[in-house]
C-alpha cells in the first residue's frame, strides 16, 4: 500500500491511502484461460517481435505503461498470467510449455527458456491475426476433443 499527500483546494494536505490491486479478481487460473487471455491482449495491443513488449526499458517513452505497448507472445502470456509482461510465474511458464509442445516443431529442449526462444521463434513467422487464432484454437482443443 502506498501514501502519498494530496493538495487541498484551501491549500491544506492530507494523506491519502492508495490500494492497487496486484492481480485481477478475475485472474486466469488454468494454462487454456491464460492462453486466451492472451490472445486477447494481443488483439487489443498488437504483436512485438523480439523483447517481451516494444521499448521494454522505456528509453523512448517512459510514460507509456509497459501494458499499453504491443507485447510477444511469451509477453502477453506472462502478462496474462501475472499482469506484467516481464514477471514469470508457474502458470506462465506452463501455458509458454503448453504452446511450445503444440506448435509443429517441437522444441529441442524443455527447460523454459526454450520453451520461451520456440514460441518466440515460431511468432517472428505470424502476424497478429494468425498468433490470436492459435492461441484460441490450442486453448479450446481440450474442450473440442472433450
Amino acid at each position: 500500500m502506498n501514501t502519498q499527500p494530496t493538495d487541498l483546494l484551501d491549500g491544506g494536505r492530507r494523506t491519502i491511502l492508495v490500494a492497487l490491486p496486484t492481480r485481477p479478481t478475475d485472474a486466469p487460473t488454468t494454462v487454456e484461460q491464460v492462453l486466451l487471455s492472451a490472445a486477447r491482449v494481443i488483439a487489443r495491443v498488437g504483436l512485438h517481435r523480439g523483447d517481451y513488449v516494444l521499448d521494454a526499458l522505456g528509453h523512448q517513452a517512459l510514460d507509456v505503461p509497459l501494458y499499453v505497448r504491443p507485447m510477444s507472445v511469451v509477453g502477453a502470456i506472462r502478462f496474462a498470467a501475472t499482469g506484467s509482461p516481464q514477471r514469470t510465474s508457474t502458470l506462465a511458464e506452463m501455458a509458454v510449455g503448453f504452446l511450445a509442445l503444440s506448435l509443429k516443431d517441437g522444441p529441442v529442449w524443455t527447460d523454459p527458456f526454450s520453451l520461451e526462444r520456440h514460441v518466440d521463434d515460431w511468432s517472428d513467422d505470424v502476424t497478429a491475426v494468425e498468433a490470436v487464432e492459435f492461441l484460441e484454437l490450442v486453448a479450446t482443443a481440450p474442450e473440442r476433443a472433450a
